[in-house]
């Protein structure tokens, strides 16, 4: 059998934490900030994560199985 892979795509967008939950940045944070309120912005800019049941499927390819 060979060996699971981690999927490569998931790895560059998804991260876990040191307590094991998995952190995402938000979209639409490159470029056209012109439309978007302060509160919005600073809203996005911040660190988001994961619920335990998406979670659960981005575990899987992050681990390559």
């Amino acid at each position: 059998m060979p060996k699971m892979k981690t999927h490569r795509g998931a790895a560059k967008r998804f991260s876990r934490t040191g307590s094991g939950k998995i952190k995402f940045k938000h979209a639409n944070m490159q470029h056209n900030f012109g439309h978007m309120s302060k509160v919005q912005k600073k809203r996005l800019i911040k660190t988001g994560y994961l619920k335990s049941v998406d979670a659960k499927v981005v575990d899987r390819v992050l681990n390559g199985g």
